[in-house]
């Protein structure tokens, strides 16, 4: 995915850009960015790889080469940012968090003549921040061609622009990723996450609307652009993305993983009663949340059986070769033998996406010498890629575990009822749910309704997009 941090002020921001974005390093791996404006010397940028070097510890040596009353900074996925446009529209540098599905369409649609170029990406790919700028260039003013390039991208783009009269900020069209500014004594900031900047000394100001757009400046922010009425916020920043601290649309992370957890205990015990377990654990560290809830709620201990080691291998999704990652994630599991040794246990993870890591971790558990291990997913069975936030995203949606189990057990048939294999409570559901447990290992599996899950994030279900679970837009 990705996230951004901007800061304006009477005062050079730079050490703001530097931390605000800093925290955003949980949501993205690839590339790291920070453009910093100051009157006297214009724009400033440097960009690093962050594959394998945190951003604080890339960006540091740079600190003392930017300077400037108003900044911004990315953490990205994907592409290079942020960039410094020069156009009729004047210079700018411009950050982009989102999908572009028809690139090549826009691409061929508007920018097919032998003038214009595109510097691809490494992948070949075009830089979705590049595009972005070129479709905003296609109008007269920046808000125009803003509001222009929302419309025409299929997927979702959420951006902010630095320009020398001040910050632009424009959340995607259906709002499926926040953006919230702070405001403190010394100017205003804007971020994704709310608690970095309240590490910085801001207050909480104003959320942005689905797909408004706002000028910030130290003095304040006003609409250029007002906010639509449609909002379809993504679920999994409440169960995986989100920092446990975050707040969105009035509802706080860890709360609701609390509350998630919870209501599926309860659920199922409704059904036919909880399994015989020495204890609860949450596979972490986003699971754990979910796991405590789970285990209040049902009354059964909750325990820490393995932990991550952390110092070295922070996140286990960062090589590109997939069998480095599954033997990361595999150094990254210690065990606390005395927790696991002849135990029946019930882990608790955020979700169940591919299910590569997780049977390794199952493999781990047993070998560590436990007794059971019973296996709950924190949401619904994840039945198609995300193809706006690039959480779940795949090259093809049978590398989803659970789409893989229906073709194995009912082929191409089994496509047309995934509503039925997404419900435990229906023979094909619980054909899934067998299926599952004997290839991973499990004593037994579950999964969260998304009613239940809908029930824990607490606000207007029809504003929560679900497209992942149920393939509705």
């Amino acid at each position: 995915m990705g996230g951004f941090f901007g800061a304006i002020g009477r005062e050079d921001v730079t050490l703001d850009v530097f931390f605000g974005t800093d925290y955003h390093s949980h949501l993205g791996t690839r590339r790291g960015g920070m453009a910093l404006y100051d009157a006297e010397r214009g724009f400033r940028r440097q960009i690093h790889n962050i594959e394998n070097t945190p951003f604080r510890t890339k960006f540091e040596k740079d600190l003392s080469d930017f300077r400037g009353c108003a900044g911004i900074g990315c953490i990205s996925d994907a592409d290079p940012q942020p960039l410094l446009i020069r156009s009729h529209l004047g210079l700018y540098a411009i950050s982009t968090v989102g999908i572009i599905n028809n690139a090549q369409t826009l691409v061929e649609r508007y920018f097919s003549d032998h003038d214009h170029q595109f510097m691809a990406m490494s992948s070949g790919e075009v830089n979705a921040s590049e595009l972005t700028s070129s479709l905003i260039s296609q109008k007269d003013d920046l808000i125009s061609g803003i509001r222009y390039a929302q419309e025409q991208i299929e997927g979702s783009m959420t951006m902010l622009i630095l320009t020398p009269e001040g910050i632009l900020a424009a959340r995607d069209r259906l709002g499926r990723l926040p953006v919230l500014i702070g405001r403190s004594e010394k100017g205003c900031c804007v971020s994704f996450e709310s608690f970095a900047y309240h590490k910085l000394g801001y207050q909480d100001a104003y959320e942005l609307g689905p797909g408004e757009i706002v000028r910030i400046t130290a003095d304040g922010w006003e609409t250029l652009a007002p906010a639509g009425d449609e909002m379809k916020i993504c679920a999994f920043l409440w169960t995986y993305y989100g920092y446990p601290n975050s707040r969105y649309e009035g509802m706080n992370v860890e709360i609701m993983r609390y509350r998630n957890g919870g209501i599926m205990a309860r659920d199922e015990a409704k059904r036919g009663g909880i399994p015989d377990v020495d204890c609860v654990a949450g596979v972490p560290d986003s699971g754990v949340p979910h796991a405590i809830g789970y285990a209040n709620q049902c009354d059964k201990p909750f325990a820490r059986p393995f932990v991550k080691y952390t110092p070295t291998w922070p996140r286990s999704f960062m090589p590109e070769n997939q069998g480095v990652r599954n033997q990361v994630a595999k150094m990254k599991q210690i065990p606390v033998p005395e927790l696991i040794e002849g135990k029946k246990l019930l882990f608790v993870d955020d979700s169940i996406v591919r299910g590569t890591q997780l049977r390794g971790t199952v493999e781990f558990l047993y070998e560590s010498g436990a007794k059971e291990v019973h296996m709950r997913s924190a949401c619904p069975p994840v039945m198609y890629g995300c193809k706006y936030l690039n959480f779940s995203r795949s090259n093809s949606d049978m590398e989803l575990l659970s789409r893989r189990t229906i073709q194995t057990l009912e082929g191409e048939e089994g496509q047309a009822h995934l509503d039925e294999y997404a419900d435990a409570s229906t023979k094909r559901g619980q054909c899934m749910l067998k299926a599952i447990c004997e290839e991973m290992g499990f004593d037994s599996l579950g999964y969260q309704s998304l009613d239940g899950l809908l029930e824990a994030i607490g606000i207007d279900r029809d504003k929560i997009c679900t497209y992942c679970w149920t393939g509705k837009e």
